[in-house]
């Protein structure tokens, strides 16, 4: 069968790569094409689309953009078309993929959607929307089930990706206990970089006894992080190994909203959740969103676990502070029992991978059966 899947962040990419790896197992004739990056790429399908180029945060950042916006929307419509897929399935990235997840399903082609798009949160509304356009929903998170009970659409819950995938790393790659390091993830976008970065490389000077280390995300060149660090400190350095590596080894860390702050938590690293983004986008979220925190760590804990620095809380004076608590102070060991509980509300059995294709695989062919009978 054919299948054309389309995730557009890095994150995407990760989960992306685990259905195509998963896809050429369960279906050797399998023909993939898609939207994503170089894990999806290296795990064998061809990438229309780097997401590097899809990153677009924030209400102001998305007009300022909408032209090529729209002309994503549209290439990705024809290449659709073109490629005939047997079912298209979206991973996150709401704003676009429910575009298209609408469009598709008029074009009578089977939606299939991994990591429900957070409108629990924001824009119930879009649920109506899911019911009508979108054949098989997948949740990671233990709450989403309920979620949508309420407007009587039938989900699949089938656990939390990086869970497993993190457990898998922690057994192929066994540690000692964390050193002086500290993580900074300004995260993956570019936008998010210019606004964290300049303010997390201002922290080494006041902790001379932790080395830091930036995670350079994949997809950003090298050239970008320098501009924002005119000097660098002794003790402040580019992590030469990948994100899991360095987590695994730091003794805490400083984040990013969005999904390394629970990938810091499955590693057992206490850490700062930071945010800023353009202000009018701030105040226009701040008017939609409807849940109190924007970590996934408090959503999944349904409680305040770590600190979340936001817009005009994100600054030098509550970094320190902060990282001071998690250092040294209690806050320290609240979170690693916290952690302990989060790790408990996401255990699932099976891989989520797994769980997922198997029910496409099986929907796909139970469609053709039924569409048999009727000719």
């Amino acid at each position: 069968m054919k299948y054309y899947i389309i995730a557009g962040e890095a994150s995407g990419d990760l989960h992306g790569a685990d259905i195509v790896t998963e896809l050429k197992k369960q279906d050797e004739r399998a023909q993939i094409r898609a939207w994503g990056g170089d894990l999806m790429r290296d795990a064998g399908t061809e990438i229309v689309r780097h997401y590097r180029d899809l990153a677009f945060m924030g209400f102001i950042e998305v007009a300022k953009n909408i032209r090529t916006i729209l002309g994503n929307l549209k290439f990705c419509k024809a290449d659709i078309l073109d490629f005939q897929p047997d079912a298209l399935i979206l991973i996150d990235y709401p704003g676009f993929n429910l575009r298209i997840a609408q469009w598709a399903s008029q074009q009578a082609i089977p939606v299939m959607y991994y990591i429900s798009p957070q409108i629990w949160a924001w824009n119930v509304k879009r649920v109506h929307k899911i019911k009508k356009s979108v054949d098989r929903m997948f949740t990671i998170l233990p709450f989403e089930a309920g979620f949508y009970q309420q407007y009587d659409y039938d989900v699949t819950y089938v656990g939390h990706p990086l869970k497993r995938v993190i457990d898998q790393y922690q057994k192929d790659h066994p540690t000692l206990d964390p050193s002086n390091i500290i993580a900074l993830l300004p995260g993956s976008r570019k936008q998010e970089i210019a606004k964290m970065l300049p303010v997390f490389s201002k922290l080494p000077a006041q902790f001379p006894d932790f080395q830091f280390h930036i995670a350079k995300a994949p997809a950003v060149e090298l050239s970008f992080y320098q501009q924002f660090l005119p000097s660098m400190p002794s003790n402040l350095v580019f992590s030469k190994e990948g994100t899991y590596n360095l987590l695994s080894k730091s003794f805490a860390a400083i984040t990013t909203s969005g999904t390394a702050t629970l990938e810091t938590a499955l590693f057992h690293v206490p850490q700062i959740v930071c945010y800023k983004g353009n202000a009018l986008s701030y105040q226009i979220a701040k008017r939609l969103i409807r849940v109190p925190y924007i970590s996934l760590v408090n959503l999944i804990a349904n409680k305040e676990v770590v600190k979340e620095l936001i817009q005009q809380e994100f600054h030098l004076s509550n970094l320190i502070l902060e990282l001071q608590n998690i250092t040294s102070g209690p806050e320290r060991i609240q979170q690693l029992i916290d952690y302990k509980k989060i790790h408990q509300l996401l255990a699932y059995e099976g891989s989520p991978p797994e769980l997922v294709v198997n029910d496409i695989i099986d929907y796909l062919q139970k469609m053709k059966i039924n569409q048999n009978d009727r000719s």
